[in-house]
């Protein structure tokens, strides 16, 4: 049992702490999962594990019509139901079990697959994205059901494919329109600002991917006996690549605009430099203010080369090079136009006539919530009990959950929030992830109560 002073005052936080034991033996189990959505990396079985283990502990919390939806990616999202009193509206709970490989597990302090618990944080592959989102949407449920029961009918939805951006579960919302239908949904996969400053995400990137091929020879040659007169394919890709970057670091792909502000919470430069681990001495890439340059432009990335590596390298003018690339692209763009406009400048800035063939990897639409809405004013009054104190911000993020997109453009009505565990100590897709159990309780707090004033505000 925590000492918090609003665990002794409401009965919600009361019951959310004391069911803190069982939330991280949970977590535990699900953390145990190594469910990247990759067979190529992970036996799919692991995948399937995380999905059952979900789908029971939806079921022991009564929920109906509790289905493994097999997803045109080939991977299984969780769909579960909990009805609510006759005439409440409908909320719809987001999260996703599957989660980024650990890259380099050697590198990890302890096994990224086997919870830890480190200075008061819990460590492991999936806490704060998204696994920890789905034990928070349980401890809301829970804590409510010993209040007196959930005010609202809930859907939840956890999908198996986030990570891997195969757009699995988008297709199969866009096929089965029914099915998630809602008043309000809730996405439980971003994370506040700072911990215990509490945040909603109002803005997300989208999100276009290529795989650029460049091909100038049969074959590799002797670098002594063609070299300076052969066309190199990977030397031609590095200048290709190097053409989406200005001087300063600025993103720049010809046609497509860079030069948005962001209005909202302020980001400080070195509170960026210190979260992102800027080495000293180096500086920040691009122009305008950290929250121009993450939340409201383009951000274009190498997301790898192929291409032979130092150890083995031989004197040889390489024939062949491959890269994918990223590009975020910030609300008010559109994803597949960007991506357009991506492809033809990277064919623009083809040197020397070589050959290349662009290959389409997935996208994302960015999102932009009314944060005037009915949700947000409950969510705002929520979280000052959870946070006694303090004032809900709002912020954006750089990265994207494709589905909210499509959520938007299916539910045109439907009131999206975005709240979540990823805040900057977490590290979510690095090594060593982790999760503050306090972030833990006070969101699944704040989530309870986001509930009963929600429902409450539909009645009025």
């Amino acid at each position: 049992m925590t000492t918090d002073p609003i665990a002794e005052i409401d009965p919600i936080a009361q019951t959310v702490a004391s069911l803190m034991p069982k939330a991280k033996a949970e977590l535990s189990e699900l953390v145990a999962f190594a469910s990247v959505a990759d067979p190529a990396q992970y036996p799919k079985s692991e995948c399937e594990a995380a999905a059952n283990w979900i789908a029971d502990a939806l079921r022991a919390e009564g929920f109906e019509d509790v289905e493994l939806l097999d997803t045109p990616d080939g991977t299984q999202s969780v769909y579960g139901r909990l009805a609510g009193p006759e005439g409440a509206p409908t909320v719809l709970l987001y999260a996703h079990y599957d989660v980024q490989p650990p890259l380099d597990e050697a590198g990890w302090t302890s096994p990224p697959f086997t919870l830890t618990e480190r200075d008061g944080r819990w460590y492991g592959r999936g806490t704060a994205d998204c696994k920890g989102g789905v034990l928070m949407h349980l401890l809301a449920l829970r804590a409510l059901k010993a209040a007196g029961g959930v005010p609202v009918t809930v859907k939840v939805i956890a999908e198996g494919s986030e990570e891997q951006g195969g757009g699995g579960l988008e297709r199969y919302a866009e096929q089965h329109p029914d099915l998630l239908t809602a008043d309000a949904i809730v996405i439980g996969d971003t994370g506040n600002f700072r911990a215990g400053v509490p945040t909603v995400t109002a803005t997300l990137r989208g999100m276009t991917m290529l795989a650029v091929r460049v091909d100038t020879l049969a074959g590799n040659l002797h670098s002594g006996q063609f070299g300076g007169a052969a066309p190199d394919a990977l030397a031609a890709l590095v200048r290709m690549l190097d053409s989406l970057r200005a001087e300063d670091g600025s993103t720049t792909i010809d046609g497509l605009a860079a030069d948005e502000d962001w209005r909202g919470l302020t980001y400080e430069e070195a509170d960026f430099r210190a979260d992102a681990g800027v080495l000293d001495g180096v500086g920040l890439i691009g122009s305008g203010s950290v929250g121009d340059r993450i939340w409201a432009r383009p951000a274009v990335t190498v997301l790898g080369i192929d291409c032979p590596p130092v150890v083995g390298a031989t004197p040889s003018v390489q024939a062949s090079a491959r890269a994918v690339i990223s590009l975020r692209v910030p609300p008010g763009q559109d994803a597949d136009e960007a991506r357009g406009l991506l492809a033809a400048h990277v064919r623009r800035h083809v040197p020397w006539g070589a050959k290349v063939e662009i290959e389409d990897m997935g996208q994302g639409q960015a999102f932009r919530a009314d944060t005037s809405s009915a949700a947000y004013t409950a969510m705002a009054d929520a979280m000052a009990v959870a946070y006694p104190g303090q004032e809900m911000q709002t912020a954006g993020q750089g990265g994207s959950i494709p589905l909210t997109s499509t959520l938007a453009g299916l539910y045109p009505d439907a009131e999206i929030l975005l709240i979540g565990l990823s805040e900057p100590e977490a590290r979510i897709h690095a090594v060593d992830e982790s999760v503050d159990p306090q972030e833990l309780r006070r969101l699944s707090v704040a989530e309870a109560h986001f509930l009963r004033r929600y429902a409450e505000s539909r009645k009025a």
